[in-house]
C-alpha cells in the first residue's frame, strides 16, 4: 500500500470542508471531528457552546503521490475566509476558527510559507488569522456528521452554504477533482 499522510484543518463548519475534500483527487478519507480543546470526548452539543475550546475540523488522509500537502492547503485557503477571527459567515464562535493542525514540521513550514505568499500577493483584503498549531487529540464527530452534505444536500444550510463552496472548488480546481 502507498504511504499516506494525515492533516487536520478547521475552516468553519466541518460539513463544508468535508464536502470539498471528498471530491479532491488523492484524498483517501475525510472525517469530521473536533480538535484543540480541553474537554475529553466532546459532543457536538458541547462544542457548540463555544466553551470547550475545540474547533470543528476535518482530518484528511491523503496520498502524497497524488496530491501534496501544499495543494491541500491551497484549496483550504480558497474555500474559506482565513481573515475572520472565530467566524465563517453567520457561523460565529471559537469552534469556527481558521486553524491548521499540522502533523509534522514539514506541514508547518509549508503552511507558514503559503500564508506569507498569500499576504505578499495581497490575495485577501485583511490579514490572515489562521492559527498554526501542532496536532492534538482528534475526536471523531457523531456519525450523523459524517458524509453530511452527501446525505443532506437539500437541507437549507447545505444548499445555501455548503453547495456554493463545493461549486467554487469544482470551478477553481477542476484539475484536482477525483474521478467520479
Amino acid at each position: 500500500m502507498a504511504e499516506t499522510e494525515i492533516t487536520t484543518l478547521g475552516g468553519g463548519c466541518f460539513w463544508c470542508l468535508e464536502a470539498v475534500y471528498q471530491e479532491m483527487a488523492g484524498v483517501l478519507s475525510v472525517e469530521s471531528g473536533y480538535m484543540g480543546g480541553q474537554l475529553a470526548n466532546p459532543s457536538y452539543r458541547d462544542v457548540c457552546t463555544g466553551r470547550t475550546g475545540h474547533a470543528e475540523v476535518v482530518r484528511l488522509t491523503f496520498d502524497p503521490a497524488q496530491t501534496s500537502f501544499r495543494e491541500i492547503v491551497e484549496v483550504f485557503f480558497a474555500i474559506h475566509d482565513p481573515t475572520t477571527h472565530d467566524r465563517q459567515g453567520n457561523d460565529v464562535g471559537t469552534q469556527y476558527r481558521s486553524v491548521i493542525f499540522y502533523h509534522d514540521e514539514g506541514q508547518r513550514a509549508i503552511a507558514e510559507e503559503m500564508i506569507r505568499q498569500l499576504e505578499r500577493e495581497g490575495v485577501f483584503s485583511a490579514p490572515i488569522v489562521t492559527a498554526l498549531q501542532p496536532e492534538e487529540t482528534f475526536y471523531k464527530a457523531e456519525d450523523y456528521h459524517q458524509d453530511y452534505f452527501r446525505n443532506n444536500s437539500q437541507q437549507p444550510y447545505c444548499a445555501f452554504v455548503v453547495a456554493p463552496k463545493v461549486k467554487k472548488f469544482r470551478e477553481k480546481f477542476a484539475g484536482k477533482m477525483a474521478p467520479q
